[in-house]
C-alpha cells in the first residue's frame, strides 16, 4: 500500500507503508544510530514524534520484548529507507512490521531518508503527517494544523499512573552455549546502599536497571507527585528522569522541584536536567533540529575529557539565564550547547544526555556512581541542608 510523509513546508515523500494503516501527525525528527531501533521506538521521550533513522536498513534483527524501554512503542510514526523483510536474531520474537502493526504504529519505507534528514537539519524540525489514506494536499494541511512541540506537555501521557517499587531486574548478556545450553541473562545484584525516589517523566527501563545495578533501591513516582509526598518517603536522594515535550510547559513540576532544592541530593537526566534548569530560575529554548543518536561528543569542562554519548532531546538550557550558583560542567562539541550542570552549594547535578545508553555508547555510566558519592557526601555533612 502507498504511503506519504508530508511536511508543513509542503515537501512530500512518497513510499510504501508497513506496520499499521492510518494517519498520524507529529514532529518529524531524525536519529543517527546505526542500531537500537527498538529502544528508540519505545523511548517515551519520542512521544508525539515521527522518527526517521539515517541508517538505511532497519528491522534486520527483529523485535525482542526484553529490549523495550517501555511497555509499548511511543512514537507516532516511523520513516525509513528500507525495511528488512527477513530478520535474523536468536532472541527475536517477531518482525518489526508485525510488532508495529500489533500496536497500531504506521510506518513508511522507500523514501530518501538522507534528503529528509538534510531538510530537517537545514530548515529545522517540522510538523509532519504520515498517512496511508490522505492525498498529498490533505496531508500537508493536516501537518500544518497539528500542535507544535513547543508548549506541548506529553509527560502526563507517559508517566506512571501509580507509584511502584522497581523490581530490581538486571542483565548480563551471554550468547547461548552448545555445551551449557542457554545461559541466564540475569546477573546478581549488589546490596542496596541507598533508597531513592525516581520521578517518572517518561523513564527508560535501562535507567532503572543502572540505578539498581549501582546499589540503589528505587521507588518510582508519578510526575505530579508533590515535594511533600516525596519527602514523606524519607529517601536518601531524588532522581529526575528523561521524558518528552517542552520543559517550559510544566510549571507545576518546576514548583515542586524548587521545594526539593537543598533538601536532598538530586540527579537529573535529559528532561530532568531541563526541569532543574527551570527550578534554578533559568530558561530553556528549542534546538533547531535536536540531538538524537549515539554519536554526540560531549566535553567535561572539569577534566577536559571527551565522551561519545547517546542523546535524545529537542530543547536545551540557556546558560545565560542561570544564576551564579549554577555552573555549566559539560558542553556539546558540535554546537556548544549545555550538556551538564552542577550547583556550587547544593548537592545537585544533571546531564542532558543518556549515560544509561540503550542504545548507544556507555562512556558516561560513571554518573550513577557519582550520584552514590553525592549522597555519601551529603550524609557526611559536606553540604548544608536547607
Amino acid at each position: 500500500m502507498k504511503a506519504i510523509l508530508a511536511l508543513e513546508d509542503g515537501t512530500i515523500f512518497e513510499g510504501t507503508s508497513f506496520g499499521a494503516d492510518g494517519t498520524v501527525t507529529g514532529e518529524a525528527c531524525f536519529n543517527t544510530s546505526m542500531t537500537g531501533y527498538q529502544e528508540v521506538l519505545t523511548d517515551p521521550s519520542y512521544r508525539g514524534q515521527i522518527v526517521t533513522m539515517t541508517y538505511p536498513l532497519i528491522g534486520n534483527y527483529g523485535v525482542c520484548d526484553e529490549d523495550c524501554e517501555s511497555d509499548r512503542p511511543q512514537v507516532r510514526g516511523f520513516a525509513i529507507a528500507e525495511l528488512a523483510r527477513l530478520h535474523s536474531n536468536w532472541r527475536a520474537q517477531e518482525s518489526l512490521e508485525d510488532w508495529m502493526q500489533r500496536y497500531g504504529i504506521p510506518g513508511i519505507q522507500g523514501i530518501d531518508t538522507r534528503k529528509l534528514t538534510k531538510l530537517l537539519r537545514t530548515k529545522g524540525a517540522q510538523r509532519a503527517c504520515l498517512s496511508t489514506e490522505l492525498s498529498a494536499e490533505e496531508a500537508v494541511e493536516r501537518a500544518r494544523a497539528s500542535a507544535p512541540m513547543s508548549g506541548s506537555d506529553f509527560v502526563t501521557e507517559v508517566s506512571t499512573p501509580t507509584n511502584y517499587h522497581w523490581d530490581g531486574e538486571s542483565r548480563d548478556w551471554k550468547l547461548p552455549n552448545k555445551t551449557a545450553g542457554d545461559l541466564s541473562t540475569y546477573a546478581a545484584l549488589p546490596p542496596v546502599q541507598y533508597k531513592i525516589v525516581a520521578y517518572d517523566f517518561g523513564i527508560k527501563r535501562n535507567i532503572l536497571r543502572c540505578l539498581r545495578r549501582d546499589g540503589f533501591d528505587v521507588t518510582v513516582v508519578n510526575a505530579a507527585t508533590s515535594a511533600e509526598d516525596v519527602l514523606a518517603l524519607q529517601p536518601d536522594g531524588v532522581f529526575l528522569s528523561n521524558g518528552p515535550g517542552d520543559p517550559a510547559a510544566l510549571p507545576g513540576i518546576h514548583e515542586q522541584l524548587r521545594k526539593l532544592l537543598g533538601k536532598l541530593p538530586i540527579f537529573g537526566i535529559c528532561l530532568g536536567h531541563q526541569l532543574l534548569g527551570h527550578a534554578f530560575g533559568g530558561k530553556t529554548f528549542k534546538l533547531k533540529f535536536g540531538h538524537r543518536g549515539g554519536n554526540q561528543p560531549v566535553k567535561d569542562l572539569r577534566t577536559g575529557k571527551v565522551a561519545i554519548t547517546s542523546q535524545n532531546h529537542g530543547f536545551a538550557v540557556d546558560p545565560d539565564s542561570l544564576p551564579e550558583d549554577v555552573e555549566v560542567t559539560h558542553i556539546n562539541l558540535n554546537d556548544g550547547t549545555v550538556e551538564g550542570l552542577r550547583h556550587k552549594k547544593m548537592p545537585i547535578f544533571c546531564v542532558q544526555y543518556h549515560p544509561e545508553a540503550a542504545p548507544g555508547p556507555k562512556d558516561a555510566t560513571y554518573f550513577f556512581g557519582e550520584f552514590i558519592d553525592l549522597i555519601r557526601d551529603f550524609k557526611a555533612g559536606k553540604y548544608s541542608q536547607i
